[in-house]
């Protein structure tokens, strides 16, 4: 049927947003409650759909914020909510709303896009790669035999948030690929689907020294399973006090868990090796905007040189070509030209753009063609910390 609306865009009410709700619970398995409940926090005018002969065929969710890297904040926009209703399935209709989003999400000036994929073709074919990974710590709660009892927990309050919510800017300024968050990301750590979040926040003499955010889920009997959707600890203090607080749970709770990087620092409080961390997800990078990206970011102090970059990319014109990044004084400065010392796609921009790979690792894989001395350089100029995410989006 014919609607007139164009073939992209916000989805309209009634009907189409019956079928935002129906595709996303049949693709992510959720109850149509569950379906409908998801639409109305995502918000009707922050979906994408794709319509094609009038009818919704797929949708996805950019979410606005940051992420940072070098210490920098640069703009970017998460996918989420990525589903094809099943009659349209393996007709490309996948692709085409990723390629319209992604031409809208450039326009809008957000120099790059990350995604969590369900499957990795769909989204290399318009140009995402890995470029950072999300872990899971696993810690048996019988270990967790910390006596501290300062700084004091007690239960968040409203008051606390804007304090809580800096205190994670600040630790997440610090983190390679830790997200900016905005309401949506904030929302899935207050209230997580299907599940409630108890706050509490670790308060001493000087204010805020930490917080966290837990959940509790029943195992076999009465036994529990204690999930963080969030914590952040500001101190040493902080750190012992937590794992003593988590530890307090242990009558009922075996286990506690939460994601971040493949090496917590909190992990080293603990007397012995007694824990698991795991891979739970490779995300995904698609840079939208090469020279924006590339200045975006922060750089190593100190550290100086001009890197000669060829770029190609099948869905954006602008990002192909030779570019020079010089780096100076923490900070990157894009011309076009040069000489294109190194070649890539824009696929393999995004893990050395993030520290994912090393020049040398793309160059051992075929991703990227260049000189010993140019992977040296690139090598340097994106060093850091290896790229993680603690959040889901």
């Amino acid at each position: 049927m014919e609607t007139g609306r164009p073939e992209f865009g916000p989805p309209g009410e009634g009907e189409e947003q019956a079928a935002v709700a129906d595709i996303m619970a049949q693709a992510f398995a959720m109850t149509p409650q569950e379906g409908a409940a998801w639409l109305e926090k995502a918000g009707r005018s922050n979906l994408r759909v794709l319509r094609e002969r009038g009818t919704v065929t797929a949708t996805a969710l950019p979410i606005h914020m940051g992420q940072w890297f070098g210490g920098r904040r640069v703009a970017m926009a998460g996918i989420g909510g990525v589903g094809v209703a099943p009659g349209a399935r393996g007709g490309g209709a996948a692709t085409r709303l990723m390629q319209r989003t992604l031409q809208e999400l450039r326009s809008l000036g957000f120099p790059i896009s990350v995604l969590y994929p369900a499957t990795q073709p769909l989204y290399r074919r318009v140009g995402y790669e890995q470029a950072g990974a999300r872990f899971e710590s696993r810690v048996q709660a019988s270990r967790l035999d910390f006596k501290e009892r300062t700084p004091q927990v007690r239960p968040v309050k409203p008051a606390d948030l804007p304090a809580v919510q800096e205190l994670y800017r600040r630790h997440a300024s610090t983190r390679q690929g830790y997200l900016d968050r905005g309401s949506y990301v904030w929302d899935r750590v207050f209230h997580p689907r299907s599940e409630t979040a108890y706050g509490f926040v670790l308060e001493g003499a000087q204010g805020l020294e930490g917080y966290v955010w837990l959940v509790r889920r029943r195992k076999m009997d009465l036994l529990q399973e204690l999930f963080l959707t969030d914590y952040v600890v500001a101190t040493p203090a902080a750190g012992r006090r937590l794992l003593a607080f988590l530890g307090d749970h242990r009558s009922l709770a075996q286990e506690v868990v939460w994601t971040g990087g493949p090496m917590d620092p909190l992990l080293l409080l603990m007397r012995e090796q007694t824990y698991q961390v795991k891979l739970l997800f490779h995300w995904m990078m698609r840079v939208l905007d090469v020279p924006a990206a590339l200045e975006a970011r922060g750089y190593p102090a100190g550290v100086s040189g001009t890197l000669h970059l060829h770029v190609e990319d099948d869905l954006f014109p602008e990002n192909r070509g030779s570019f020079t990044l010089e780096v100076s004084g923490g900070t990157g400065h894009v011309q076009r030209g040069g000489g294109g010392l190194m070649s890539l796609d824009v696929r393999a921009l995004a893990p050395l753009y993030t520290g994912f790979l090393t020049a040398d690792a793309l160059r051992s894989v075929g991703s990227l063609v260049a000189d010993d001395a140019t992977v040296r350089l690139a090598a340097t100029l994106f060093s850091g910390p290896p790229p993680s995410l603690p959040d889901m989006f």
